[in-house]
């Protein structure tokens, strides 16, 4: 990875953006969904960083329980063949690397598609945690875990890992 830093854009700036740039810096914030973007513009102006997450997570929150499991859906597998073959967005590449995900032995890849399998066939959308607070070994553990939930508390899960990985690109995008 770069050692160079890219610039933040201030979030006094972001504010006096229209719509279409609005979203084009805050769509790739939640995975594939720039609605939530969209959703949250006219709420400009943003006090601070925090305030700009809590509104955009406020635009989820109440969003019908088909339009969150989409969001979901726009997740990619973890260690899966999307990330393998090297089509992933940049944020979801360099997540998964900052887990260690990358760097995986073949017991731990099959451990990976084992539970990836499974999370689908019995929620009917991918595992989704935030990769960049977790290390292999935690994402590990977790899955089974994970797999006695029921689809609503899973949803519900999901969701609120999607918060913190939104919160996350948002800091590397922003600055106060």
């Amino acid at each position: 990875m770069s050692k160079t830093k890219t610039r933040k854009l201030p979030l006094r700036l972001l504010n006096s953006y229209d719509l279409a740039d609005f979203v084009a810096v805050c769509g790739p914030f939640f995975e594939h969904s720039p609605w939530i973007a969209e959703q949250t513009w006219p709420q400009r102006p943003f006090r601070s960083l925090e305030h700009l997450h809590q509104s955009l997570v406020a635009t989820l929150t109440p969003a019908p329980v088909e339009r969150k499991v989409s969001l979901i859906a726009a997740h990619p597998d973890l260690v899966g063949r999307l990330a393998r073959q090297g089509h992933l967005t940049r944020e979801s590449t360099s997540e998964q690397a900052a887990a260690g995900l990358t760097r995986l032995s073949e017991g731990e890849v099959a451990a990976f598609d084992h539970y990836n399998a499974a999370y689908r066939e019995k929620f009917g959308f991918p595992f989704v945690i935030c990769a960049r607070e977790n290390k292999k070994e935690a994402i590990l553990t977790a899955m089974p875990v994970r797999l006695t939930n029921s689809r609503d508390e899973e949803i519900e899960t999901a969701i609120a890992e999607i918060a913190k990985i939104a919160r996350l690109r948002m800091l590397d995008a922003l600055s106060g």
